[in-house]
């Protein structure tokens, strides 16, 4: 069996693969996969997770998290799929700095399943974007309580997915940008699934629909039916010359004022944040899933 962890990060998922993956539940019952619903298996984890202290689980602990999960009676693989899972947004940035508990989480997570072939997935996201929306979903703490004294610009995914990829032990490692998204979110479905890359599947119009109203959905409908995507890269071009017809700004856009940020500031952050994904999807250990 295969035992897939979705990780996150925050603020770049919110249910949505499980919720796309899930609406194809005839499909992945006859590919013996299944992508439960996070609060049928969350405590159950978070009790393994504390009461295992990292080590590897009998038996009787991976059939009880099984059954908490799925009906199914065989599995070939089994999708978990939660931020929570890295930290609560609370602990994304401490005193140690950005994630700091994220590779120390691997292996105990490995170890829910000792003898199934884990795989790990995570979608980096802009700082820029991150911290804003940290601010938001934390409206007791201030803005300095959350950074903890750092300098955003020290918040560098570069360092972190160095250490989370030696901590998953040669384990299969995706990794994708929540930036790219749009036109990327069929290919991250069939990842996190493990499905083939050209399985007709509900929900790959989701993140689309996010950003581009409904006349915009049905005409790239029209047109798909009309001229068939011939491969992976024209589906995407076809999808960015639609984005850029009807793509509405106001979707994509993250209004949170924070004390002392300006426009070369947050210009400064991105330009880290690019060059720390340049330098990811080169890792060896990562399987990027690039636009």
């Amino acid at each position: 069996m295969k035992v897939v962890f979705h990780l996150g990060a925050h603020s770049t998922d919110e249910d949505r693969i499980v919720g796309a993956l899930s609406s194809n539940d005839r499909l992945l019952e006859s590919h013996r996969i299944a992508v439960p619903a996070p609060r049928s298996y969350r405590m159950v984890l978070r009790d393994a997770l504390v009461s295992l202290k990292g080590g590897p689980a009998p038996q009787d602990v991976q059939d009880a998290i099984i059954e908490a999960s799925t009906e199914a009676p065989v599995l070939d693989r089994l999708v978990f799929s939660h931020a929570f899972f890295l930290c609560i947004p609370e602990r994304v940035i401490t005193k140690r700095g950005f994630y700091a508990m994220a590779p120390g989480k691997l292996a105990p997570l490995a170890n829910l399943f000792p003898d199934a072939e884990t795989e790990f997935h995570l979608a980096l996201i802009n700082p820029a974007s991150l911290i804003p929306q940290l601010v938001a979903r934390l409206p007791k703490r201030s803005y300095e309580q959350i950074m903890e004294g750092h300098d955003p610009r020290e918040l560098r995914w570069e360092p972190l997915i160095r250490q989370m990829v030696e901590a998953a032990g040669g384990r299969r490692f995706v990794i994708w940008c929540n930036e790219d998204l749009p036109l990327i979110w069929p290919e991250v479905l069939r990842s996190v699934g493990g499905l083939p890359e050209d399985q007709a599947l509900k929900g790959d119009m989701m993140v689309l629909r996010q950003i581009m109203p409904e006349e915009g959905i049905e005409r790239l409908r029209s047109y798909f039916d009309a001229n068939p995507p011939k491969s992976v890269l024209h589906r995407r071009k076809i999808v960015a010359a639609f984005l850029d017809k009807y793509a509405q700004p106001e979707a994509l856009e993250i209004e949170a004022p924070l004390p002392g940020w300006t426009d070369e500031l947050v210009d400064e952050i991105t330009a880290q944040y690019d060059a720390d994904v340049a330098a990811i999807a080169r890792m060896p250990g990562v399987e990027f899933i690039a636009p």
